[in-house]
């Protein structure tokens, strides 16, 4: 199944010049999502994972049926102000200031193997802060998991230290 034509580029969103990957229409097809999300699997299967920890929002939606079809647990990481209770944040640089993202505190407990996991893979600024609060809460970080990678946006360069796995690398069209 070729999974990149489920994936359609909408220009100019959402502000002028960005070229927005919109994966709606894998969403929309319960083969193509089951086969994406067996093949993403399939890089995390040998891991061992306890937790996926899917990063706010569309990390959400492939991150939690990776969960389940591994039999563990997720743990959402979302923008600031989301989650209730005791929570850790992590700032992050954007192209012109900065943002934060934020976990519950206990969601993951020390020692625990960890697989983050976005819908994609851009600059690499928000998937290396997630690492980042991953660690705070003593938790290994053992793989970042992507359904698509942005290769000439060069996030991969701020994730070095990770095993980085992305199912479709996009080049510039």
């Amino acid at each position: 199944m070729n999974l990149a034509s489920y994936i359609h580029d909408i220009p100019d969103f959402p502000k002028p010049g960005i070229i927005f990957k919109d994966i709606s229409p894998l969403l929309m097809d319960a083969a193509a999502t089951a086969e994406a999300v067996n093949q993403l699997a399939l890089s995390i299967n040998e891991l061992k994972p306890t937790k996926i920890v899917g990063i706010e929002s569309r990390g959400f939606l492939l991150g939690i049926l990776l969960a389940q079809k591994l039999g563990i647990g997720f743990i959402p990481i979302r923008k600031p102000g989301k989650l209730p209770g005791s929570i850790l944040s992590q700032k992050y640089a954007l192209e012109y200031g900065e943002d934060a993202i934020e976990i519950q505190q206990g969601a993951l407990s020390p020692n625990e193997k960890v697989i983050i996991h976005d819908d994609v893979l851009a600059t690499g600024g928000t998937a290396s802060a997630a690492c980042k609060l991953v660690e705070k809460c003593g938790a290994e970080v053992l793989q970042c998991n992507f359904l698509i990678e942005l290769d000439f946006l060069k996030g991969r360069e701020k994730l070095e230290q990770y095993e980085i796995a992305s199912l479709l690398n996009m080049k510039l069209i």
